[in-house]
């Protein structure tokens, strides 16, 4: 890292609070250099869904894969992808959880999802600027429908910041996934595009296979729904078909 980054940050990348001369904040760059090691992460807007994709890891033979998910509920109307540290992660859902249920005690009505997007990465922001603290190794996507039925994605990251997308992918060679979105996803996709751009965009890094993936599918006031793996083969199969039949052409 220490190469990475020049230098000067040895004398700087121990400490959260003290900024290098050239304005750099080595731990928080560090954070996003465990984001990008992460499991691949793709979001995108469709037009009346938003679908969220992750890659699933290789895991011990005898572990339960159950409980090893990339893709939790927030709230009846939001979910959450990520990006990073699973244990990083997994304290920001905690807190996002409490927000939502706390929001809809007090309003009496639910979150919409930048609220959601705001405090997840207001609590991302408050661990840049503490000493005895360290930035969370994490990237969030939020997706979700507001009460008025529109469909949001934000994106969130360890410096606090947080965006709104059409289409975004974080974690491992999240260049590439921006670079294939950016050139294939085009606004107001149905159902079955938006989720065949999201498993193609996915099998750019991740091998085929039902196994390394989980696709979740939104929908305006219906819970999220994870697609099975008869769903995501019948998906797969039909890319690898197109693909077949291109070639041959």
């Amino acid at each position: 890292y220490t190469q990475e980054f020049g230098g000067m940050s040895s004398s700087y990348d121990r400490a959260l609070t003290i900024f290098s001369p050239d304005g750099h904040l080595f731990q928080v760059e560090y954070a996003m250099e465990a984001v990008n090691r992460g499991a691949a992460t793709v979001g995108l807007m469709g037009s009346d869904v938003i679908v969220l994709a992750v890659e699933r890891r290789a895991a011990p033979k005898l572990q339960d894969t159950r409980t090893v998910r990339k893709i939790v509920r927030l709230d009846q109307h939001i979910s959450l992808a990520f990006a990073g540290l699973s244990a990083d992660a997994r304290v920001l859902i905690d807190q996002a959880r409490v927000e939502c249920q706390s929001y809809r005690l007090t309003v009496e009505d639910a979150p919409t999802v930048e609220f959601v997007a705001r405090f997840v990465a207001g609590v991302q922001q408050q661990y840049t600027q503490r000493g005895g603290r360290r930035p969370f190794g994490v990237t969030a996507m939020l997706a979700g429908f507001d009460p008025d039925g529109t469909g949001r994605l934000f994106q969130t990251d360890p410096t606090g910041i947080y965006t709104l997308w059409r289409a975004t992918a974080a974690g491992n060679s999240s260049k590439n996934l921006m670079e294939y979105l950016e050139k294939n996803y085009t606004d107001g996709l149905a159902e079955q595009e938006a989720v065949v751009l999201a498993v193609k965009t996915l099998l750019e890094v991740v091998e085929s296979g039902v196994g390394h993936m989980e696709v979740c599918v939104m929908r305006a006031g219906q819970p999220a729904e994870t697609l099975s793996d008869d769903a995501l083969s019948a998906v797969i199969a039909e890319i690898e078909a197109a693909a077949a039949g291109g070639g041959d052409a």
